[in-house]
């Protein structure tokens, strides 16, 4: 049986639960059960602390696992991502006091405060700079405040937390993260129930990308109303009982479809309709 570990907690385990029962698994909790079987198909789901995944992956305990970029690239396992998952969108970056003028490539020599040593090594060696760094689990931002540190390095997803404790952001973001699926190595990839489960998942991602548009045109109009939706191929073009006019359906990007919209009415389409899609393969 399969086994794969979702984080306890936490937004990252949220999302997780959520693509995972779109995509046809059960995988929900009624408690503070540690495994929660799939016996239809053949996997078991481990909850597990994010940043504890890529070590049991990564160490073969378990087989995958759904956890951030950054958690996984800190905690150094032998893991591989194989999927990006679109949510838990972050940056990691530096923050100093609002008054400083100090830009990463100048912090030598002085102490920054982090929840993830092994990015922040990496980058400073990237860097060729001498820091120290001190390792917090938790409320990074007051380090400053409290006089252990000189500069922070945390994930930022809005940013005010940062603002809030008198703290700005400096230099471009070390790394952009976001929840990924891991394993021991890309080979495993080409497991059969591997390649249902990705395939699976990435019929979710697509289908939030995207929206079904469906609305008639004047044929006098069709050829600039495909070209407004040409779809994934091309778009489905059916007749209407009146011969002047057809139907036309095509998939179209979900965050562009307002704009899609205005410009058919433009044109003169009428019965615009934009639909949201469960699961899509392409």
């Amino acid at each position: 049986m399969l086994q794969i570990a979702i984080p306890n907690k936490g937004a990252l385990s949220d999302g997780s639960v959520e693509l995972l029962k779109e995509a046809g698994y059960k995988c929900v909790r009624y408690g503070r059960e540690l495994v929660v079987a799939d016996k239809n198909n053949g996997i078991e789901f481990v909850f597990l602390r994010p940043r504890d995944i890529a070590v049991y992956v990564g160490n073969g305990v378990l087989d995958m696992g759904i956890t951030g970029r950054d958690l996984a690239q800190d905690s150094l396992a032998d893991v591989t991502e194989i999927l990006p998952l679109n949510f838990g969108h972050s940056s990691f970056q530096y923050a100093v006091p609002k008054v400083s003028d100090l830009l990463p490539d100048q912090f030598g020599g002085l102490r920054i405060a982090t929840s993830y040593p092994e990015i922040v090594a990496a980058d400073l060696k990237r860097r060729n700079i001498h820091a120290f760094i001190v390792r917090l689990d938790g409320a990074v931002e007051v380090s400053v405040q409290l006089g252990v540190a000189d500069v922070i390095a945390d994930v930022v997803e809005s940013g005010n937390t940062i603002k809030e404790a008198g703290l700005k952001i400096v230099g471009d973001p070390v790394m952009q993260s976001e929840a990924v699926m891991i394993a021991r190595g890309p080979g495993i990839a080409e497991k059969q129930e591997v390649k249902t489960i990705l395939g699976r998942i990435r019929g979710i991602l697509v289908a939030r990308s995207y929206a079904m548009v469906e609305y008639d045109i004047e044929r006098e109009h069709l050829e600039t109303a495909c070209k407004i939706t040409p779809g994934i191929e091309s778009p489905t073009i059916s007749p209407l009982s009146n011969p002047d006019w057809a139907a036309v359906k095509a998939m179209i990007l979900r965050k562009e479809s307002n704009r899609i919209m205005d410009e058919l009415h433009q044109i003169g389409a009428r019965g615009i309709i934009v639909t949201d899609i469960r699961s899509c393969r392409i």
